[in-house]
């Protein structure tokens, strides 16, 4: 023990220079200045360079001539491999500017200077009396310039590093895809998860704790070398990462190709898009995608995309996707759609931007569903102990009306949905939604800004007609791992009176919708069936002030096919490897309206107006233009790119329309359509119309 205090002494002494050492800081070196003292290293390095400079500058013709005497300043810098880089000369004459140049560019590559023992940049100052003599030099001619340096060294240091796939863990959602979705929700749908599966679209942190879809997807890797064959198969198309952020860049495309034999004619689809994704941080994502297409339909989605069309023009709304124009025998529609997503807490997610909400656990929803166009949305998402709440404020358009400046009229929706998980196996869900308008003389309606209100009693409090409110009830219960059931009773207005006297009122508004789904069906692994039945009563959705119909760009926002109606469904879905492929049939009894003009109005097309329904009493599905229709749908494809989710398939649909009377709205309809496709599957295409 009695050499400790030499030993600490020792080690004090070492670590003491060690941390000396690591602090210094030394100068760009010349061969000739390798074994000076290091006190002497700035002054050698000055002489050397006033001496080359000395020996190799020749003073320019017109320095002489005109008698000049004045400065010339340079400054430059030794960068890391401590070759000479000119950044800036000044003089008043060019020919002097191009001399002093040249003569620093022929300085010969030296020692660069060093910090913390690391290679670094080193800039200077140097100030010229012109003509250049022995007393230009100065010792302090030569002028480190430390500011400049730290910045060149700064962008230096940025770098990247090799990509992660940070997206999988991020707050983007996950696109509206059903073959997606199909992957991971059977695991978020066992007995025991504290998921919440109805408020769509998940956000990806949401799905990592019940499925690893990095992982899944990396697992589909094909081992390719070629920078084309990786991106092609298995990568982003561009994908950076640094140390707090990255983003990735992909070329989407949906093309089609097919026949449909009822018209005989060809059909197309050509889709050129671009989707960008980024994180910022670990709170803050952006997501855009802006797709440009022309397209051409089966008969009966074209006639259905010029139906819902912007009154007195020429303009069409495609199903899902938006107002388009007529483009040779199709339509051209191009669709933006986009959103920052904000992590404010643990609990609470924020997302603004234009897209496609979705609210339920069945195929269909009778809230809110991804059916119509894309719209602008402001939605927060707060997560805690046993319950979900999603609040959803949208900005809706209807095209038959515009402002005086042109704009389609505005109108303005604000969604609560909660949603709680009784226990182990129940989750049941409170929906309400309102429709309001701005109108001239009332302005912007606050009271539906806020989160937790019940907008019954707000659109009671502000008049009758100060807008259009819907309550909605969901469930859904767990039977086992595999097996689970689920509805939704859906309210537009209901009156107990009516319904105990049994004389089925028009006030009565309502639907309702119950499913089972069976995973890992009869043990055989991915093997998915569903079953679904919803119904939806006459004049739901409708009112009688015609913008607060429940649509947006003539879309309806739940049920595609609005009101007046029962449909049973049944899906079976298969995943293996890179392979997929589905089965849907479709069994309807449906009731149209009789005249383009809605009059008298049978309740089925929510662009109508409810005050001229055909009666008070007797109301019942199918009343108008009764029809039963079947649609069914067979789709076989290959996951081309599991990152991107882009796919080849071949689809086959078959649809038939039977009515009871042929008009010029509807008529007897058996369309067969074959199609080829090759797309980048984020959004959900429907055809069963």
């Amino acid at each position: 023990m009695k050499f400790l205090p030499v030993v600490l002494v020792f080690f004090s002494f070492v670590a003491s220079s060690q941390n000396f050492i690591s602090k210094t800081e030394n100068y760009p070196t010349f061969p000739e200045c390798k074994n000076v003292l290091k006190a002497e290293q700035e002054h050698c390095f000055k002489e050397q360079l006033k001496s080359f400079i000395r020996l190799n500058y020749k003073e320019p013709s017109v320095i002489a001539s005109e008698n000049f005497k004045g400065l010339a300043t340079v400054l430059f810098e030794v960068d890391k491999e401590g070759v000479f880089q000119v950044l800036y000369i000044n003089s008043e004459y060019e020919a002097l500017n191009e001399e002093l140049g040249r003569v620093f560019n022929a300085l010969p590559e030296i020692s660069p200077a060093t910090y913390n023992g690391a290679p670094t940049y080193a800039q200077y100052r140097m100030p010229l009396q012109i003509p250049l003599t022995e007393s230009s030099f100065t010792e302090d001619a030569i002028q480190k310039e430390k500011p400049l340096k730290s910045y060149q060294s700064e962008f230096d240091n940025i770098k990247t590093k090799d990509f992660t796939y940070p997206q999988y863990s991020s707050g983007l959602n996950i696109p509206l895809s059903h073959e997606l979705y199909n992957r991971f929700t059977v695991n978020m749908d066992k007995i025991g998860t504290n998921a919440h599966t109805a408020s769509k679209p998940f956000q990806y942190r949401e799905v990592e704790p019940y499925y690893d879809m990095k992982k899944e997807n990396l697992a589909l890797f094909y081992d390719k070398e070629s920078w084309f064959g990786k991106k092609f198969f298995n990568e982003n198309t561009v994908q950076i990462q640094g140390e707090n952020y990255w983003f990735t860049f992909d070329i989407a495309a949906d093309l089609q190709v097919g026949k449909d034999f009822e018209e005989s004619y060809t059909t197309y689809n050509n889709t050129r898009a671009g989707v960008l994704q980024a994180g910022l941080g670990k709170r803050l994502n952006l997501f855009t995608a802006i797709y440009e297409s022309q397209g051409k339909f089966a008969g009966y989605f074209n006639d259905l995309a010029i139906s819902r069309g912007r009154n007195d023009t020429f303009q069409v709304s495609v199903p899902g996707r938006g107002i388009g124009e007529p483009f040779k025998d199709g339509f051209d529609y191009p669709v933006v759609e986009g959103y920052l997503a904000y992590q404010a807490a643990d609990f609470l997610d924020i997302q603004f931007g234009r897209g496609k909400n979705f609210i339920g656990d069945g195929y269909r929803s009778l809230f809110r569903s991804d059916t119509p166009s894309p719209n602008a949305y402001f939605k927060m998402n707060t997560t805690f102990w046993k319950f979900k709440y999603t609040n959803i404020w949208s900005s809706l358009r209807n095209p038959n009306t515009s402002t005086d400046g042109g704009a389609f009229l505005t109108k303005y929706m604000a969604t609560h949905y909660l949603s709680f998980n009784v226990n182990k196996r129940l989750n049941i869900g409170l929906f309400e939604t309102v429709l309001f308008e701005s109108e001239p003389n009332r302005g912007f309606d606050w009271n539906f800004i806020n989160p937790v209100l019940f907008y019954n009693m707000a659109e009671y409090g502000t008049g009758s007609r100060s807008g259009k409110s819907i309550i909605g009830l969901s469930y859904k219960y767990k039977w086992t791992n595999q097996i689970n059931t689920y509805g939704q009773l859906i309210i537009d207005e209901f009156s107990v009176e009516e319904v105990r006297a049994g004389n089925k009122s028009w006030r009565n508004k309502f639907g309702f919708q119950m499913g089972v789904k069976y995973a890992d069906a009869f043990k055989v692994n991915n093997l998915f069936l569903q079953l679904e039945y919803n119904q939806v009563r006459p004049y739901t959705y409708s009112h009688n002030t015609l913008n607060l119909h429940y649509t947006n760009d003539n879309q309806p926002l739940a049920h595609l096919w609005g009101a007046n109606f029962r449909e049973l469904l049944l899906i079976t879905r298969y995943k293996k490897d890179r392979f997929y492929g589905h089965a849907k049939f479709i069994f309807g009894e449906r009731g149209f309206e009789t005249n383009a003009d809605n009059n008298p109005f049978y309740g089925t097309d929510l662009l109508g107006d409810e005050r001229l329904r055909i009666a008070d009493e007797g109301i019942a599905i199918g009343q108008g233009n009764r029809a039963n229709s079947y649609y069914g749908e067979l789709e076989a494809g290959f996951i081309v790119n599991p990152t991107t989710n882009l796919k080849a398939y071949v689809s086959l649909i078959h649809r038939n329309l039977d009515v009871s009377q042929n008009t010029t709205l509807n008529f007897d309809r058996s369309t067969t359509w074959l199609n080829f496709g090759f797309r980048t599957d984020i959004f959900n295409w429907y055809y069963d119309y």
